[in-house]
């Protein structure tokens, strides 16, 4: 006995394709950078250096002395002197008032004498350094220099700008060549 087959012939689909393919484009363009720097503020401020020399000692050490000086100095020696000479004419005198008429007015009149004759002169002669070391004071009072620096951050102005975009679709369209198609026959 003979069964009945069943053929099935299919035939696929063909199908044509355009495709156009998207596009982009980015362009990024640069930041605007504006970049300032103040200048720093420098601020100098000194004093001087004083330097003193004061010669008084050195100049009085060498007999240079001021008129003021000078006239106080005499005044005194002289008040000095005429004291002692006045306190030596009173002690001659006492003197000469006790032993009087005792036969020696003749000796005490020699003593007197001798006592009297004139200044003492110095004695051997030494070396002396005139001005002595250290007449002359010196003062030193040094100077000062004060340095401020002030710094001045710079000043910085970023605009970043947006990216720009060009972007287009793609596109898929699709023509059908050959349609499906499914054929069943049964054979006998």
């Amino acid at each position: 006995m003979r069964f009945p087959q069943i053929q099935i012939t299919t035939t696929g689909i063909k199908m044509d394709y355009r495709i156009t393919k998207p596009y982009q484009q980015i362009q990024q363009q640069n930041a605007d950078l504006k970049i300032s720097q103040p200048a720093a503020i420098l601020d100098i401020n000194t004093t001087n250096a004083r330097l003193e020399i004061n010669m008084d000692q050195m100049w009085s050490e060498l007999g240079l002395k001021k008129n003021g000086q000078l006239i106080r100095e005499y005044a005194q020696m002289g008040r000095q002197e005429m004291l002692k000479g006045i306190s030596r004419r009173m002690g001659e005198g006492r003197q000469m008032m006790m032993n009087a008429g005792k036969d020696q007015g003749r000796a005490i009149i020699q003593n007197i004498a001798q006592k009297n004759h004139g200044p003492e002169r110095p004695g051997p002669y030494n070396i002396k350094f005139i001005p002595t070391i250290g007449s002359v004071k010196v003062n030193i009072t040094p100077g000062t220099t004060d340095v401020n620096i002030q710094q001045n951050a710079p000043i910085i102005d970023a605009k970043v700008n947006k990216p720009q975009m060009d972007f287009t679709y793609g596109k898929v369209s699709g023509k059908m060549m050959v349609r499906p198609d499914i054929q069943i026959d049964v054979i006998g």
